[in-house]
């Protein structure tokens, strides 16, 4: 005996998801079904604002809910600084330990031969724009420690070279094949706080 359409359906969807197989999609859909209805609304609703109410700040290109974004409103913060970032969710990593005061690139990834995600893909054009204006002394890399963050940061001070801008990259207190978003405080700090310059 088979599911039924419906929930054969949904858990199609969810094994969509990164890292779900079929057992923990099963799940999903077996604790949706036992929601009352205004929780299963709720949960669809939330789903269907995901990209009726989310947008790309053009600044900075973090996913927000408006233009510009909270951080590149705030005329406070360090205009001589940009931190590049694969994505909003290491945006964020380095926001919650609050040793940085400068604004932000999401580069949208890094290069992945093996996916495909080669550099124009990737942002590179619009941070080589930002650098043009001289008004950057310095660009931080913080991109995961693994192959394709080192990659992407060999590529990017290759392209800035004739900029004559300060470009440094996390230390190595993160290790190898650590995820920023996932590195604990006291470690990102001193990432941060010890960054090394790329020659």
């Amino acid at each position: 005996m088979q599911y039924p359409l419906s929930i054969q359906n949904l858990i199609r969807e969810f094994m969509k998801l990164p890292t779900v197989g079929p057992k923990t999609a099963e799940r999903f859909v077996f604790y949706l079904l036992q929601q009352n209805p205004e929780e299963l609304q709720k949960f669809a609703q939330a789903i269907a604002e995901l990209k009726e109410k989310i947008i790309i700040c053009q600044n900075c290109f973090a996913v927000t809910d408006s233009h510009p974004c909270e951080i590149c409103r705030d005329q406070k913060r360090d205009s001589s600084l940009l931190c590049v970032v694969e994505n909003t969710r290491d945006m964020l990593a380095m926001e919650k330990i609050k040793e940085y005061n400068g604004y932000y690139l999401v580069l949208g990834g890094v290069i992945n031969s093996l996916e495909g995600v080669r550099p124009d893909n990737l942002r590179i054009k619009e941070l080589i724009n930002k650098a043009k204006t001289g008004k950057i002394k310095e660009i931080i890399l913080a991109f995961n420690s693994n192959f394709e963050g080192e990659a992407t940061s060999l590529y990017i001070t290759k392209e800035l070279k004739t900029y004559k801008i300060k470009i440094t990259r996390l230390a190595k207190g993160l290790p190898m094949g650590s995820d920023l978003e996932y590195a604990d405080d006291i470690t990102l700090v001193n990432a941060f706080k010890n960054r090394n310059e790329i020659k």
